[in-house]
């Protein structure tokens, strides 16, 4: 019988959550939904000098506004919590014990000056290895260089101390990936990793193995940037008897810049001019805001349309799918090895699809959010209206105000560039007769309100298209927007003959 499917997004609470652990929270999620299995959320916060506060809930709140809801974690509870690492130190503890008893690890007191100048020796001698390993642990201060005694007397004064494992000599370490196939690394160039820090708290390296084997963990599936890490934790795996109950592994490829080459950081999307954090994250420290997708105006539906499709494919061109149809379709094994460009034209190319295929009722609400935060209330079945207008114009939902104004104010000004090519003394005379006309004109009737302009404009011999900008610069105060009879069918017959008139009036 196969075991369940069970895998884990651990982020560590240092920060803002990078847009590509988004990404890696999802391939989890996809990945454990298509298999009929659970998604764990684990807070890795071992590394207490860089533990940022506010970040775990950050991370929380990204995820749900993804719509990726983890069915195990610090806030939904489970039964193989504590779900926040710092909340299981006893039982790390006990493991490093246990490696130590067994042989396969050690405790280390070398101070920090005592590792650079081991360093400088090797550098000296032009050993390609500089680090902490078989070649150089019998030279520093250590339980395997120490006599019982010695060590005991240094714990019990007080000397701080890390229990750092024992990686052995020659040994070829072959990890199976899901995604890059078969690793194989020499255990000479692994050095003896840090297991338990001095201040009492293990390493990532301890804490997820230990922590993965006891949740059960079927399948790690995590950024490549830990596929280094991967024969270390075997080892662990190894030493700890847990050889049987190792994941399956899948590490994914990189997001790079937009350039197509380095991994994206922070950097390179302030430098493009885009988010690179779900939501708005406000540094604790310096009090700088990083604008995330959603206050940029990204749908959570095409950002992780988006973000599928950042080093996963489905095998053919489809390129829209639903939360529900990329559970549907996702599989490990189409999952790329080459990094994935981060186009953020692309970005915006799902956000429009999705809001154009949006109802424009749902659309309306953030018309009518974006008004009111200017002081303006506007009616529901205009705004309504003006969102079928404008959906196919716009990137993101704030373009709707942004293009959509014009609706409900009143242009108090109009574009100068544009008035003195398009307006003029001979079209204004047959935009006041017009305007004059509209008592009587069914606006809702397209054509017949293009016929009745038609008419007066060929009744005063003035051709149709100049006088059509003039009539859409008093309307809306520019030279640019969606058709204008069907702004005046919005508008009414009412108001767009006050318009008028008031524009023959400012621009006479």
């Amino acid at each position: 019988m196969a075991k369940e499917v069970r895998v884990r997004f651990a982020p560590s609470p240092t920060g803002g959550l990078h847009i590509g652990g988004v990404r890696t929270a999802l391939y989890n999620y996809l990945f454990a939904k298509k298999s009929g299995g659970k998604m764990i959320l684990r807070i890795e916060d071992t590394d207490r000098n860089r533990y940022v506060e506010g970040a775990e809930d950050y991370i929380m709140n990204s995820l749900e506004w993804c719509a990726i809801i983890p069915d195990e974690s610090p806030k939904a509870g489970g039964a193989f919590g504590p779900y926040r690492q710092s909340e299981r130190l006893s039982i790390y503890k006990n493991y490093a014990d246990q490696l130590i008893k067994d042989g396969k690890a050690y405790i280390a007191f070398d101070t920090p000056e005592e590792i650079d100048a081991m360093r400088e020796r090797q550098k000296a001698a032009k050993s390609s290895i500089q680090q902490y390993a078989a070649g150089t642990r019998m030279q520093m201060r250590n339980s395997l260089t120490l006599s019982e005694d010695q060590v005991s007397e240094l714990i019990e004064s007080g000397v701080p101390y890390v229990i750092r494992l024992k990686v052995p000599e020659g040994r070829e370490i072959v990890v199976q990936d899901i995604v890059r196939g078969e690793v194989r690394v020499n255990s000479d160039i692994v050095d003896d990793k840090v297991l338990l820090k001095s201040d009492g708290y293990p390493t990532y390296h301890l804490a997820n193995v230990v922590d993965d084997h006891l949740m059960q963990i079927s399948h790690v599936i995590r950024g490549e940037e830990w596929l280094p890490s991967a024969p270390l934790h075997a080892l662990l795996y190894e030493f700890l008897g847990w050889t049987d109950t190792m994941p399956e592994m899948a590490h994914l490829p990189l997001l790079l810049k937009p350039e197509g080459s380095g991994k994206l950081s922070k950097r390179d999307a302030d430098k493009h001019g885009f988010p690179i954090f779900p939501l708005n994250w406000q540094d604790p420290k310096t009090g700088e805001v990083a604008v995330g997708f959603k206050e940029s105006g990204y749908l959570p539906e095409a950002t992780v349309n988006f973000l599928a499709l950042l080093g996963w494919n489905p095998g053919n061109d489809e390129e829209i799918f639903s939360m529900s149809e990329l559970i549907e379709k996702f599989q490990l094994e189409r999952i790329g090895k080459s990094g994935a460009k981060f186009d953020i034209e692309k970005a915006k190319w799902y956000n429009e699809y999705y809001l154009r295929n949006k109802d424009n009722d749902k659309l309306s609400v953030f018309l009518i959010q974006d008004a009111k935060k200017e002081g303006v209330e506007i009616p529901k079945d205009k705004a309504v209206g003006v969102c079928g207008l404008l959906k196919d114009r716009i990137t993101f939902p704030q373009d709707l105000w942004n293009q959509g104004r014009f609706f409900f104010v009143i242009p108090t000004e109009y574009d100068e560039k544009f008035a003195r090519k398009k307006w003029t003394a001979e079209g204004a005379e047959v935009l006041k007769e017009y305007a004059q006309e509209l008592d009587n004109v069914d606006l809702n009737d397209k054509e017949a309100a293009k016929q009745k302009l038609y008419d007066v404009s060929s009744k005063h011999d003035v051709g149709f298209g100049k006088v059509m900008p003039a009539l859409r610069l008093a309307l809306t105060g520019s030279g640019g927007g969606p058709d204008i009879f069907d702004i005046m069918k919005i508008l009414g017959n009412h108001e767009s003959k006050a318009r008028i008139l008031r524009a023959i009036d400012v621009l006479a």
